[in-house]
């Protein structure tokens, strides 16, 4: 378990609480976009476990949640006894997940350590590795979804949109992939110096526009996050 960032303070990433946000490190996945690359293949502990649990025991009271992100936390076996840890001290727990490891996620629902999960989608099945940059499980990917979508605690789809990776097309064959989903949350690629594949955009704020139409035909709350 490599802590490799945490945000003491966020209204941003857990919906309607106050959280603290912990970035595991590693990650199975390679996606071009990505703006957390230094926590993929050698990451750095910026954090011991000691550290972090102290800072968390300060705050009871102060937060109500903690967001554990990565990297892509499902891929540490010890993430349950972590996160029963932190349950421990009465916070609320939100993941975010690629969806690449279902049977952790289902490990985590049955045990009810899990309160809210955020799960990517990169893309229609058909241009998922290109947005992923790696070959990839899908059938992993679909069993994720079918997780979520029985509806035993709150979630939300998101996908990251980028100017030269997404199309209208891709756009309405995610939807269908997504079909009958309370929520999914278009995010615009923001370029900074850690992503991975440089000379990438930004789409237009009309091109998202566009694109929250499509998927509304298929999923009941389609927003553009950050407009």
């Amino acid at each position: 378990m490599i802590i490799s960032g945490l945000v003491k303070t966020t209204l941003l990433d857990y919906p309607s609480h106050v959280a603290a946000t912990i970035f595991l490190g590693g990650c199975n996945l390679r996606c071009p976009f990505c703006h957390n690359s230094s926590f993929l293949e050698h990451p750095v502990e910026e954090y011991t476990l000691e550290e972090l649990f102290a800072f968390l025991k300060k705050r009871q009271g102060i937060l109500d949640g903690v967001c554990i992100s990565g990297g892509e936390p499902t891929l540490n076996p010890e993430l349950p006894e972590f996160i029963k840890k932190i349950r421990d001290l009465g916070y609320l727990i939100k993941l975010d997940t690629n969806g690449t490891n279902p049977d952790m996620l289902e490990i985590l629902m049955e045990n009810y350590l899990l309160d809210y999960v955020a799960m990517d989608i990169k893309s229609s099945l058909d241009e998922y590795e290109k947005c992923c940059g790696c070959s990839v499980n899908l059938s992993a990917i679909l069993r994720s979804i079918s997780i979520l979508l029985e509806g035993r605690i709150p979630y939300e789809f998101r996908t990251t949109v980028v100017k030269e990776l997404h199309t209208a097309a891709a756009m309405k064959n995610m939807g269908q992939l997504l079909k009958g989903a309370d929520q999914l949350f278009l995010q615009s690629f923001v370029n900074s110096d850690g992503v991975t594949v440089k000379d990438l955009h930004a789409p237009s704020l009309d091109q998202l526009k566009e694109y929250k139409e499509i998927l509304q035909h298929y999923v009941s709350n389609v927003f553009i996050r950050g407009s």
